[in-house]
């Protein structure tokens, strides 16, 4: 089965051709970070508009790469939660059009679905059930992925998601877009225990996270030594900062492992390509003698094959929407509802 797969969600306009949910045959990825740098962050009306002029050109150029016409395709699926509402708009208004014209049933996939379906895609003999790690600059959850379309969260931020927590510790250091890439590489020059940071804990919810706390913390250093005109280590800073981030990813995320006796651990999101989480997440796994499962580089971030792999798996379980279908900025990944 081939399906064509379009994501809108928030700075990239993507598309791409999966075929049984396990193969990519083409996926196109068309990013704005450039636009957005000078403003430190996406903004939400210029991405809509991007998207606007990006998105016809995209897809056709992933079916083009596929070596198909539209003929050749069998679905044709979309992103339509969660995200910025603009940015959605386009790529479900822009898919709509597509399965109307071609006459090709219309997929809806939840973004963090998707992310998660990316580990089928690196890895053809992952199944259901495992424990998945979901991290981001919008959401941080640890996801049980009881099936292909069944989910159970866990656990999950309280305030701020990681990769939010550490793209504003990387614009209050000077650090350009996108914060948490660049933040990531200058610490691997830093000492990670040169600055004393919180790790929060949430009462009460040993799996939930609390990032909001630690985000102030670094800032109110970056703040302070700067009324006192001091120079910081900006390396040491973030060694540290990003030290504490990942240790409470990982020590939550380990507990919810023992607690429900998983063996197969997943990352997914674009905080999973963060190097120190990798690194923790692998010396965890050989200690417990879990298996571990990480996303191609290529396919931490935002794309469409991802789209497109968790897509069929929708399909088999009939969630087909109608022309009726919206787009939702907010809903939980076990929710369904189009």
């Amino acid at each position: 089965m081939k399906i064509l797969a379009i994501e809108s969600s928030c700075d990239e306009t993507a598309a791409a051709v999966v075929e049984n949910g396990r193969k990519i045959l083409s996926s196109v990825v068309a990013t704005q970070i450039e636009s957005h740098k000078i403003f430190g962050g996406v903004v939400p009306e210029i991405a809509s508009r991007m998207h606007i002029e990006a998105i016809s050109g995209v897809v056709a150029e992933a079916v083009l790469d596929a070596g198909l016409s539209y003929s050749d395709l069998d679905a044709v699926a979309v992103t339509y939660s969660p995200g910025l509402i603009g940015a959605l708009l386009v790529g479900v208004n822009f898919a709509k059009g597509l399965s109307m014209s071609t006459g090709l049933p219309l997929i809806p996939v939840h973004h963090l679905r998707g992310h998660i379906a990316s580990n089928y895609l690196t890895y053809p003999e992952l199944e259901p059930s495992f424990m998945c790690l979901v991290v981001s600059g919008g959401h941080s959850h640890i996801v049980l992925v009881k099936d292909y379309t069944e989910f159970e969260i866990i656990g999950k931020t309280r305030d701020d998601a990681a990769g939010e927590c550490l793209d504003k510790a990387a614009r209050a250091l000077g650090l350009p877009y996108p914060g948490g890439v660049n933040l990531d590489k200058i610490a691997v020059n830093g000492n990670d225990s040169a600055f004393s940071l919180p790790h929060p804990k949430v009462e009460g919810s040993k799996y939930d996270f609390s990032f909001s706390g630690l985000k102030t913390a670094a800032i109110n250093i970056i703040h302070n030594a700067s009324q006192k005109g001091e120079e910081i280590n900006r390396e040491d800073l973030c060694a540290s900062y990003l030290k504490a981030v990942t240790d409470c990813l990982c020590s939550n995320t380990q507990k919810a492992m023992h607690d429900f006796d998983c063996k197969r651990l997943a990352l997914a999101g674009g905080v999973s390509a963060n190097s120190v989480l990798r690194s923790k997440m692998t010396s965890i796994a050989r200690e417990n003698g879990w298996e571990l499962f990480l996303p191609e580089l290529k396919l931490c971030g935002d794309n469409a094959a991802m789209i497109g792999s968790q897509a069929y798996y929708e399909f088999q379980k009939g969630n087909i929407a109608s022309s009726t279908l919206n787009a939702y900025a907010t809903m939980p990944i076990d929710k369904a509802v189009f």
